[in-house]
């Protein structure tokens, strides 16, 4: 949870567990000792035998509020042995060293109409956006691939040289997806060695954009097939998550006559699964846009153990000062 004023003090872990245990007992022992003296107290006025000596002792009977102080301070004390046991929570960071390459599909098959106006163009729109939102610190390359494989962007910052070469995207024959993937793991591999800024590599994501199965080679276990660059990838601890763009019923015209491209969400999937990324389909603007929104949260941000302390202790001064002015209203004095 997260407190006005006070920052957050949410809690997911504790670095000292064992001070947390051990003062967790203190609390309770004092918790303890204070119903046992105020059984005692009672014990005593019990002894009167007279009531109406204890009246005139004692005009005004004790009220229960007079117990709020005592709790709010067991309260206090309670946020203090939190605090001590170095509690943690987690902190969603922006990437600043990290790459990206999206590698685009430009086959044929995007040119089916069956997502408006096109394939292509739709994709270009969502991609373009893709890249907007994107955490600025991260280095992305754009690439292109059809029969062959071409980096339009090599890794970098500058989000406008990635969205020109998204709006100049041009369709051509044929479609070397294992390729594509071989060339983001070489341009991945070129800027980690400059970008520098650390003992291990920068972390690498590779998002692949495509309608249809790979047709060059025929076979996806080839050399430079798709299912053994996926297979790359993974050794190199580099995840694909792909995205499959269209729907069954997608077609284009080649030389006058209606060709069906179906959209080929099994291949897709399994160079997924071989590359240990994700895999997402998407069948309009819509809902590509969701899957783009998917991508930049999970690739955009990292999620790390932060230190929280800070907020439990201003909670506990918070509480003991409130106890104390408790103390003085209800009981006119300072609890002891």
């Amino acid at each position: 949870m997260t407190i006005p004023l006070l920052g957050p003090v949410s809690l997911t872990g504790f670095t000292h567990l064992w001070w947390f245990l051990l003062f967790l007992i203190v609390v309770a022992a004092l918790a303890a000792m204070y119903v046992v003296a105020q059984i005692r107290r009672r014990r005593r006025l019990q002894q009167f035998a007279n009531t109406e000596l204890l009246d005139s002792v004692s005009t005004t009977r004790p009220s229960r509020w007079r117990h709020v102080p005592a709790a709010l301070l067991a309260v206090a004390l309670l946020l203090c042995t939190i605090a001590l046991a170095g509690p943690t929570h987690d902190q969603r960071l922006p990437r600043n060293r990290a790459v990206v390459v999206l590698a685009i599909d430009v086959s044929q098959s995007m040119n089916a109409t069956d997502v408006e106006p096109n394939r292509l163009a739709a994709a270009q729109e969502a991609s373009k956006k893709f890249v907007d939102e994107l955490t600025p610190g991260i280095n992305l390359g754009v690439i292109s691939f059809a029969g062959t494989a071409t980096v339009l962007v090599s890794p970098t910052t500058n989000r406008d040289a990635s969205r020109r070469a998204i709006e100049n995207l041009q369709v051509a024959e044929r479609t070397a997806t294992g390729e594509a993937i071989l060339t983001a793991l070489s341009s991945i591999s070129t800027v980690g060695a400059v970008i520098g800024g650390g003992d291990e590599p920068p972390p690498a994501h590779i998002v692949l954009f495509s309608d249809g199965k790979e047709t060059v080679p025929n076979n996806p276990d080839n050399p430079k097939g798709a299912f053994t660059a996926a297979r790359a990838a993974k050794d190199q601890g580099v995840p694909v998550s792909t995205i499959s763009f269209g729907t069954p019923n997608g077609s284009v015209e080649v030389n006058g006559e209606r060709v069906p491209v179906p959209v080929d969400d099994e291949m897709m999937k399994k160079i997924a699964n071989l590359a240990g990324g994700e895999a997402y389909t998407a069948e309009n603007l819509e809902e590509l846009n969701k899957v783009y929104t998917t991508l930049q949260d999970q690739i955009g941000y990292e999620t790390v153990r932060g230190e929280a302390t800070t907020g439990w202790l201003r909670l506990a001064a918070l509480v003991a000062a409130v106890a104390a002015a408790a103390s003085l209203l209800i009981n006119r004095r300072l609890p002891l």
